[in-house]
């Protein structure tokens, strides 16, 4: 069991504790978060891009608003269902470190820091920061849906 399993395993025996079903266990983080990654990340990112493209300006900026509306909470769920996601491998006493599905989610959750970050920061009025900030987002999207079927593929593996 890795350091990260051992700072965990305390959390993970107190839910353990509430007896909940394997299933619920196993796929529980998988069926939320594909609700979040599939619908709620693919209209944020859908929204974005109608922000930048469409031609109707009212249309451009209510996407815009959209987008700014729920891209934080589409950041907080990812957060929450990662930290889901780690607690039901130390539930199950399964490695965490050793699966492609953490990594792409941690650089999944760390793109989408980053570019929350920046466009706090207004995109310090550049053009070309809000280019850079739609190609992360874009890139993290995409990077989701291959963190999806790592997931689907460790699931069944367990």
């Amino acid at each position: 069991m890795s350091n990260l399993s051992n700072e965990l395993e305390p959390i993970a025996a107190w839910f353990r504790s509430f007896g909940m079903p394997e299933p619920i266990v196993h796929w529980g983080h998988p069926a939320m978060m594909a609700i979040v990654i599939f619908v709620m990340g693919s209209f944020v990112g859908w929204v974005g891009w109608q922000g930048r493209i469409a031609a109707d300006q009212d249309i451009a900026l209510k996407n815009r608003t959209d987008h700014r509306k729920l891209a934080p909470w589409l950041f907080l769920f990812i957060a929450l269902g990662y930290t889901g996601g780690v607690l039901s491998l130390v539930m199950q006493q399964k490695p965490i470190l050793e699966s492609p599905h953490f990594w792409t989610g941690s650089i999944v959750l760390t793109l989408l820091a980053a570019n929350g970050l920046l466009s706090l920061s207004g995109f310090f009025g550049k053009a070309v920061l809000r280019t850079v900030h739609a190609g992360v987002g874009t890139t993290a999207l995409f990077l989701l849906f291959l963190h999806a079927a790592l997931g689907l593929k460790l699931g069944l593996s367990l």
